[in-house]
């Protein structure tokens, strides 16, 4: 039986456990189930966030530390990060406005989670004037002390820092890049054993959320659902469509013909990574990519660049909120933002991975780790569309550098 199988059989029978401890409250045994459950379920998000820091740091110095490669192309590797990052960008926006429109989430307080939130420091005394301040004393630091604080944005920065170091070094610096490959695919290894005990974490949390608070939290997390699918399909089918036919001069419908199997393959897979030898075999034999191109920006976008990973991620962090009643300022949306970008950078192109990442853009704002729980029920599915959506990004993204690279080269000199 594969993990997927194991998440829904493991989320049905949680919803169950719940409803069978909400018909009998008062008992000892629902006393004694809840303590296990609470057990269990704090176990699994333990190791989620003992994973978090160093998963976060081995990625995103792997991820910046592969722009080596760009001394092929001179200026094109620059194009390939700003298409990232544009492309994130405009997804990020997408996300926000939609769940504002929405208004995802209102109308119901999650009191589960309260004696977590208490323990979170929530900036809401943050101003735009104090933002860059408060940014700079809490991110640039000693790593050490950073690693051990746990402070994921100081420990993000530091990585930029040293992967930039890497790419400057070159071949000076092998072996140190060879020992941060090889600890980010030790931490991933630890990874596919956390997800192993993904289905007993989603059962415990999902019993103790349906025993003790109001169903009607799944209406709404249904609505959520439904308003963040609509939004990723969106940004697929019209934003990244639209970029490929001004920027890149090609057809959408071509490029989806020629693309078909690796977006299939995504959503069969949910994952990035496992798609990115199809995604390389479309781009060049159907889309037109040079083989050097593709082989720089796929793997590389297939680290750096998920755009329905970001979007899910912010919707989902105001999404939570508005369930715990709280409203977050503009500082704090901008927060989550750059978060969820910075988020998307380090998020394992594997399956249901993200939810590591989504810790990290709920404590940006103070919102408790625990709170994943009311998004495990929904998070396969959305993850498979979110993945055709990241990989969908990769393919265009290459074919709008290639574009670049052959204007490049035929400029006289």
């Amino acid at each position: 039986m594969n993990l997927n199988t194991q998440i829904l059989i493991a989320a049905i029978f949680g919803v169950l456990f719940g409803l069978l401890l909400t018909a009998q409250p008062d008992t000892v045994f629902a006393a004694n189930s809840l303590y296990g459950l609470g057990i269990l379920s704090s176990i699994f998000i333990g190791l989620l966030k003992m994973l978090l820091i160093p998963l976060i740091f081995s990625s995103i110095v792997v991820g910046v530390s592969n722009l080596q490669a760009g001394g092929q192309f001179g200026r094109v590797w620059k194009v390939t990060a700003l298409s990232c990052l544009t492309t994130t960008t405009l997804a990020l926006i997408l996300g926000i406005s939609c769940a504002h429109i929405f208004e995802v989430g209102k109308g119901i307080d999650i009191m589960v989670f309260q004696a977590a939130m208490q323990s979170h420091e929530t900036p809401a005394t943050l101003t735009p004037s104090s933002f860059l301040t408060n940014f700079i004393q809490n991110t640039l630091i000693n790593p050490f002390k950073a690693f051990s604080d746990g402070n994921v944005l100081a420990v993000v920065v530091f990585a930029l820092f040293l992967g930039v170091a890497l790419v400057r070094g070159g071949e000076r610096f092998n072996s140190v890049r060879q020992i941060s490959q090889q600890f980010f695919e030790i931490m991933m290894m630890l990874v596919g054993w956390v997800m192993k005990l993904a289905p007993i974490g989603i059962f415990a949390l999902l019993a103790k959320l349906i025993a003790t608070e109001d169903l009607s939290v799944l209406s709404r997390l249904f609505e959520f659902a439904v308003v963040v699918t609509g939004t990723t399909i969106f940004h697929g089918l019209v934003v990244l469509p639209v970029l490929l036919w001004v920027f890149g001069k090609m057809n959408p419908i071509t490029f989806f013909r020629g693309a078909r199997a690796a977006l299939v393959t995504a959503f069969a897979t949910s994952s990035s990574s496992a798609t990115m030898p199809l995604s390389l075999k479309c781009a060049q034999e159907n889309l037109g990519v040079r083989p050097q191109t593709a082989g720089f920006v796929i793997p590389l976008g297939t680290q750096l660049n998920m755009d329905g990973t970001a979007l899910y991620e912010a919707a989902a962090a105001l999404f939570i909120a508005n369930l715990m009643g709280l409203d977050l300022s503009l500082t704090q949306q901008i927060i989550v933002c750059l978060t969820a970008i910075i988020a998307s950078l380090g998020a394992p192109g594997i399956p249901s991975a993200g939810m590591v990442t989504m810790i990290m853009v709920l404590q940006s704002v103070g919102l408790p780790a625990e709170a994943i729980a009311i998004l495990l029920p929904i998070d396969r599915l959305l993850d498979t569309v979110r993945t055709v959506v990241n990989v969908q990004g990769d393919m265009m993204i290459s074919v709008v550098v290639d574009r670049y690279a052959k204007q490049v080269e035929t400029e006289p000199s």
